[in-house]
């Protein structure tokens, strides 16, 4: 839930300022895009370019960024990029700041200005921690919708053991995974994706195929993902890699794979989504060797492949949704409407070759969708964002 996610790391002046190094490079292991603000009493702890190495951009502490230029760093962009603001560790003095609205440094000021969401682990000494004006502040802020990790019990740098050591910063990023979690729209929506092309053999090197490369059907698993849900991805021969964060990932190279593979998982699912391109014939009698070029027929018997779209339609349970693909060479609107009612669709997402940047090979995409009552036309858009867009056109569905 991390992957693809930006989260704004806040570093205050405590000596755990150490553990926030490990927490920003654990939350880039698993995805997250992150950026660094700093208090200038934490970098007498740990230097900027630490976390600048780490996290390939600047790290952000003060107003100023050139004062012979007049240059300066504008605080509301850092709150409004993020998706999370960790403030890890969070100081006693940064607590009260946060609870009164006191603003004394470019952190608080990002703090203040921030639209997303907060998140703070303490770190402070024993007494610090458990001193009645500390939980008052904590219990304010909670009030006020910010995730508090707990610090921990143990060893402090005072010489005292008791609690108020930070959480360990595995621990962390499991708040933040748990955090983005249980915010997801689609959490527990179970969706078979099937994407890329088929390969029907002619013989041990030659197949019929198309010039489907699956990205596609790849940026729908990560836009699903994105939003929580469980996802299965069928995957034909494409040289795109599958999305971090699928249930499964299953490959396939033939329709007959494709349609076992479908038949095995359809029923346990939510939603499905056909944005394979699946062959409609295939050699009636494929060769297992190579067959050399005065070997080769003069003409190749072909026989229907299966149809997998038609499987799902018909075995299609009342709380399921099958949405199909329609790629055309001409305005294909009437050929989609048609696929959308044989095949028992509850949507149907129709491109054309007419459109440049649309169709197979290409990192942009131009879709229409239909309900089977409605049309709606997307402009020309990365496959990312239009994938984004059909989650919508799903959830409405």
């Amino acid at each position: 839930m991390v992957h693809g996610r930006k989260i704004l790391l806040g570093v205050t002046g405590s000596i755990a300022a150490f553990k926030a190094v490990f927490l920003a490079r654990e939350l880039i292991r698993r995805g997250a895009e992150v950026r660094v603000v700093m208090t200038a009493a934490a970098t007498e702890f740990v230097g900027p370019l630490t976390f600048a190495t780490l996290t390939g951009h600047r790290v952000y502490s003060d107003f100023t960024e050139d004062a012979d230029q007049g240059t300066w760093t504008n605080h509301v962009d850092l709150g409004l990029w993020a998706d999370l603001f960790v403030v890890a560790p969070a100081t006693a003095e940064t607590l009260s700041a946060f609870s009164t609205g006191r603003c004394t440094n470019f952190l608080h000021a990002v703090f203040l200005s921030s639209r997303c969401e907060v998140m703070v682990a303490p770190a402070m000494d024993l007494d610090m921690f458990s001193h009645a004006a500390t939980q008052a502040n904590l219990h304010l802020l909670r009030e006020r919708g910010i995730s508090v990790v707990e610090p921990v019990s143990g060893p402090l740098a005072s010489g005292l053991e008791g609690k108020g050591r930070m959480e360990e910063p595995g621990a962390i990023a499991d708040a933040v995974e748990g955090y983005f979690e249980s915010r997801a729209p689609l959490r527990g929506l179970r969706v078979l994706i099937t994407a890329g092309p088929t390969h029907e053999p002619i013989d041990a090197v030659r197949f019929i195929g198309n010039r489907s490369s699956g990205k596609m059907g790849v940026a729908l698993a990560q836009a699903f993902i994105d939003q929580g849900a469980q996802v299965s991805l069928l995957l034909g021969p494409a040289t795109v890699a599958p999305p971090v964060g699928c249930e499964e990932v299953v490959r396939f190279e033939t329709a007959a794979e494709l349609a076992a593979a479908v038949a095995e998982r359809w029923g346990q699912m939510d939603v499905g989504i056909a944005a394979a391109a699946v062959a409609d014939v295939r050699p009636a009698a494929p060769a297992t060797n190579k067959l050399h070029r005065a070997d080769l027929p003069p003409a190749i018997v072909l026989e229907p492949t299966p149809d997998v779209l038609a499987y799902m339609g018909q075995h299609k349970a009342g709380h399921q949704k099958l949405i199909g693909f329609a790629l055309e060479t001409d305005e294909g609107r009437a050929s989609a409407a048609s696929k959308l009612e044989r095949k028992n669709l509850d949507g149907i997402v129709l491109n054309t070759l007419l459109d440049d940047g649309a169709g197979f090979q290409t990192d942009t995409n131009k879709v229409s969708t239909f309900d089977g009552r409605d049309w709606h036309t997307f402009e020309l858009k990365s496959k990312a964002e239009v994938a984004r867009d059909l989650v919508n056109f799903i959830q409405h569905l």
